[in-house]
């Protein structure tokens, strides 16, 4: 049986980069909760920290996972936040 794979965190962008990731961000939700495996893909600005975007991710089992790493790093979304620290913790489980 497979097990679900939580992705939990979030990302700082600085201020001189956050209009491009934003504008970004509406093809890379999209793209994200239309892959198979996806059950669910929020990235929403936090209300306390300015530039800081939570991050939570939803997939199926493990190979659903690394199927969005692998598109990814593909992807317009990863050229926009390159460099970009982020802060994330993976869990496998139910």
């Amino acid at each position: 049986m497979s097990q679900m794979v939580y992705l939990n965190g979030y990302i700082d962008v600085p201020k001189d980069r956050i209009a491009k990731v934003e504008a970004a961000l509406p093809l890379h939700i999209e793209l994200s909760r239309g892959e198979p495996g996806c059950v669910s893909f929020e990235v929403v600005p936090s209300t306390q920290i300015e530039g800081r975007f939570k991050v939570a991710e939803l997939f199926v089992d493990q190979a659903a996972f690394e199927a969005h790493q692998k598109r990814t790093k593909a992807s317009a979304w990863f050229k926009v936040t390159e460099g970009i620290p982020r802060e994330y913790e993976i869990r496998v489980g139910e």
